[in-house]
C-alpha cells in the first residue's frame, strides 16, 4: 500500500521469480515452471512474408503507414461494422498466445465470444494495417507482444491509432460517475502526435492500464505519432451504444478514406450483435 500520493508500488506478480527461490526449487518444479514460460511465449504468424511487402528480404520490416489497433470486443466490433470489408481487406497476421485469462483461436473465421488478435491489409494500399485483438494479453506478455508486432515494422513514416474501452467506474473526476453522459470517448496521444483529435484528452490523475497503455509508452519511447481512443462504458459486454461510441472518429483523417457505407455497416453491426447473443445464449 503508498504511503503518500505519488509514490511507486511494485504489487506481487506470479511472473518475476527471485534467484534464491528459483536456486531452492526442486528440478521437477524448475522444469514446470520452463514449461510454463515457453507456453506463455507468444507467436505471430504472418500469412505473407513481411519482406513481400517492402519488395526486400523477408526478414526485414516491412513498410506501414497507418496501423489502427482495436483492442477489446466492442473496439474489435467497431471495425468490423464501419471499417473492415471483406473485399477490400485481407487477413495477413494471427496472434496466438495462451495465459490465466484466455487462449486465441487457431481459426481466422472468428465470432464475437472468441479471443482472436487478427492483421488485416488494405488491398489497395498495403502500408495500411488493422488488427483486432481481442484477447487479454498478460504483463508479462505485453513486452513480447510489443515487440514481435512493431518488429516487424519500420518505424518511420508510421503512424499508430488504437482504440479501447474501459469501465466508466475507472474515469476519475470530482462528480459522481452517475450523473457522467456514458458512454464517452477520452484520448491520450504521444509527443509527436500533432493532428487534431476527434475528442477530449484524458484529465490527471487517470491513467490508461493494460495493452493500450503499453503500445502507447511504446509509441512515447520510439517517437512515433500515436493517438489512443479510450471509451469509458458502463456495459461490459458487447454493446450497439459503445460500439456506436466510436463513431466521431469515422471522421478523423486516419480513418474517414476507410469508412464503407454507413447504412450497410449499421445492418453489419446489428448482424454481429445477434450473432454474440445467439452464442451467449448457450452457457444460460
Amino acid at each position: 500500500m503508498a504511503t503518500f500520493f505519488g509514490e511507486v508500488v511494485v504489487t506481487p506478480s506470479r511472473a518475476g521469480v527471485d534467484d534464491e527461490e528459483i536456486a531452492e526449487e526442486m528440478p521437477e518444479d524448475e522444469e514446470i515452471r520452463r514449461e510454463l514460460e515457453k507456453k506463455r511465449e507468444i507467436d505471430v504468424e504472418w500469412t505473407w512474408k513481411p519482406g513481400e511487402a517492402a519488395g526486400s528480404a523477408a526478414e526485414e520490416p516491412f513498410v506501414c503507414s497507418r496501423f489502427i489497433l482495436a483492442i477489446g470486443h466492442n473496439a474489435a466490433a467497431f471495425l468490423s461494422s464501419f471499417i473492415l470489408d471483406s473485399v477490400c481487406w485481407e487477413v495477413v497476421g494471427v496472434v496466438k498466445l495462451w495465459n490465466e485469462w484466455c487462449r486465441t483461436s487457431n481459426t481466422t473465421t472468428v465470432l464475437p465470444t472468441d479471443s482472436f488478435c487478427l492483421f488485416y491489409r488494405l488491398i489497395s494500399d498495403p502500408t495500411v494495417l488493422l488488427c483486432q485483438c481481442s484477447c487479454y494479453v498478460a504483463e508479462d506478455q505485453q513486452f513480447q507482444w510489443l515487440e514481435k508486432v512493431f518488429g516487424c515494422m519500420q518505424k518511420e513514416g508510421l503512424q499508430v491509432t488504437i482504440l479501447s474501452t474501459c469501465p466508466v467506474a475507472d474515469y476519475k473526476t470530482q462528480e459522481s460517475t452517475l450523473t457522467l453522459p456514458s458512454p464517452f470517448l477520452k484520448a491520450l496521444k504521444t509527443k509527436e502526435f500533432k493532428e487534431q483529435i476527434c475528442c477530449p484528452l484524458l484529465e490527471q490523475p487517470n491513467i490508461v492500464r493494460d495493452l493500450p497503455a503499453a503500445v502507447l509508452s511504446y509509441c512515447q519511447v520510439w517517437q512515433i505519432p500515436a493517438v489512443l481512443y479510450q471509451c469509458y462504458t458502463d456495459v461490459i459486454k458487447l454493446d450497439t451504444v459503445t460500439i456506436e461510441a466510436f463513431k466521431p472518429l469515422l471522421s478523423s483523417k486516419i480513418l474517414r478514406s476507410l469508412v464503407k457505407d454507413v447504412s450497410e455497416s449499421t445492418k453489419i453491426l446489428k448482424k454481429l450483435l445477434t450473432t454474440n447473443e445467439t452464442y451467449s445464449n448457450i452457457y444460460i
